[in-house]
């Protein structure tokens, strides 16, 4: 089903991209967190982590639902602009394309090394394989899509109980669709998966399902979106305090009520279960019609972020890891560690003994790394609305 329209090929949905943006930036946090954090501190261990901490990780857990529910959205959007079978081959190519940005050369870029020693198939790897997966489904009605997405997202937590050893020497496939854990290991390589294809794949089919709201105009879309969201956000809330099915994770009862609270919000991300994404798409739905009218002043840059997306994530690693380098030259006189493969707890790069900075230092470097990007961004940004070049989009 292709969406009829007037607007125009270049005219893009500001609320989506300025929600994109807004948890482009928020994702940013978290990966300040693991360059300059203590690496051998679990956030969501609440009987070690502190409840700075533990949010600090929690509002980041917002940005991976998010981005690949608008990849879905944005995949429905461009129907606007391209075929059905346009459609399918641009989301195979650009699928491909990510699958071997995140396995080759984002390694590069994590470590500035290229001897691949520890490799951790991450949200690229995910969002790319979920992008083929679309491809095959957008030649089904985006309502059915839609459902697919849904059932895949609700049901598959029944399949906790199966575990990857059970399948032998076929373990590494279970990894790869459900369950995290090693794809590959030899003499000096590893291979791990941490994002499981089942459930994003279901979140990115859910996207391309709701985007045919954006088929209705005004007040109506952003009635039907608030009301999602609070729908989502209180099925959220009854499943977590009913504390049966959900979750492989349950709630309890901790040393005090705020950490009773957190535990409540602890829930599984790899892989993302059904409680988790309902925890998240809900307050997404939610924001997408409180900014779908009018983007606010304040949320200007984030729009510009959120229009190159794959850019920014890319560029703001690299930014990183260049502090990283910058923080060891000042601090210990060396660089080495900046240059050498962790191992998989201490991921993504070697830290030296004393290197763990303070939660507020770590929020000062997140401020100084979004601020760097965000000029090289707009121009980026400015770059592809003035150039008709299709390589452009899928970067």
């Amino acid at each position: 089903m292709t969406a009829q329209s007037s607007t125009p090929l270049r005219q893009r949905v500001e609320s989506v991209d300025v929600v994109r943006g807004v948890i482009m930036i928020i994702m940013a946090l978290d990966h300040t967190r693991d360059f300059f954090g203590d690496a051998a501190a679990s956030p969501t261990n609440l009987a070690t982590a502190s409840a700075g901490l533990f949010l600090t990780r929690w509002i980041t857990h917002f940005s991976a639902p998010t981005f690949f529910f608008l990849s879905g959205v944005g995949a429905y959007l461009a129907l606007r602009r391209r075929t059905t079978s346009q459609l399918s081959v641009f989301l195979l190519t650009r699928g491909l394309w990510l699958v071997f940005l995140d396995a080759v050369l984002f390694r590069a870029i994590l470590q500035f090394n290229v001897d691949y020693h520890v490799t951790i198939l991450t949200v690229l790897w995910a969002l790319g394989w979920s992008m083929v997966a679309l491809a095959a489904l957008v030649f089904l009605p985006a309502t059915a899509v839609g459902i697919i997405g849904a059932i895949m997202i609700a049901a598959h937590n029944l399949l906790d109980p199966i575990k990857a050893q059970s399948f032998g020497a076929w373990a590494p496939f279970w990894n790869v669709l459900h369950s995290p854990g090693l794809l590959y290991m030899s003499p000096g390589h590893l291979v791990i998966v941490a994002y499981p294809l089942i459930p994003w794949i279901g979140v990115m089919a859910l996207g391309y399902g709701i985007g045919q709201i954006y088929s209705i105009d005004g007040a109506r879309r952003r009635a039907l979106l608030l009301r999602a969201g609070i729908a989502v956000s209180a099925a959220f809330i009854v499943l977590r305090a009913i504390n049966v099915y959900g979750d492989p994770s349950k709630w309890t009862h901790q040393k005090s009520t705020l950490f009773t609270a957190l535990s409540f919000l602890n829930t599984t991300k790899y892989p993302p279960s059904l409680l988790f994404l309902l925890m998240t798409l809900g307050p997404v739905l939610v924001l997408l019609s409180l900014v779908d009218q009018k983007t606010p002043r304040l949320l200007r840059p984030a729009l510009t972020i959120g229009k190159v997306p794959m850019f920014y994530y890319l560029l703001h690693f690299a930014t990183l890891h260049v502090l990283a380098i910058i923080t060891a030259l000042v601090r210990f006189g060396g660089v080495h560690w900046m240059f050498e493969s962790p191992s998989p707890d201490k991921y993504p790069v070697t830290q030296p003994p004393g290197w763990p900075a303070s939660l507020p230092v770590v929020y000062l470097y997140w401020i100084a790394v979004v601020l760097l990007v965000y000029p090289v961004c707009r121009w980026y940004a400015s770059v592809k609305m003035r150039s008709n070049n299709p390589w452009l989009s899928y970067l």
